[in-house]
């Protein structure tokens, strides 16, 4: 597995890009998403998120979200997309 991918604190349309290209530069492996720094998450950013959670299940991968802040957790939730990761978080490091 490599080394956990640290989300940016605000996960807004601009940083949709670059979270999407940090995500294909992993495809095809394990990957573990730290967000325990995650302030604020927009759409678009689920978006990706999803997009690279569906991917991740076709190609046989996990992808884990490790530590998810209070404010990620809650936006996951307000979104209706909490029930996404379920079965693949690690909450034990969270704030």
């Amino acid at each position: 597995m490599s080394e956990p991918l640290s989300l940016a604190p605000i996960l807004d349309l601009n940083a949709a890009g670059p979270l999407a290209e940090a995500l294909t530069e992993r495809r095809g492996q394990a990957l573990v998403l730290d967000g325990s720094a995650v302030q604020r998450l927009g759409g678009p950013c689920l978006q990706v998120l999803l997009s690279a959670k569906a991917t991740w299940d076709a190609d046989g991968q996990s992808l884990t979200l490790a530590a998810p802040s209070p404010e990620f957790t809650a936006a996951l939730a307000l979104m209706g997309a909490d029930q996404s990761f379920a079965g693949n978080t690690t909450l034990e490091t969270s704030r």
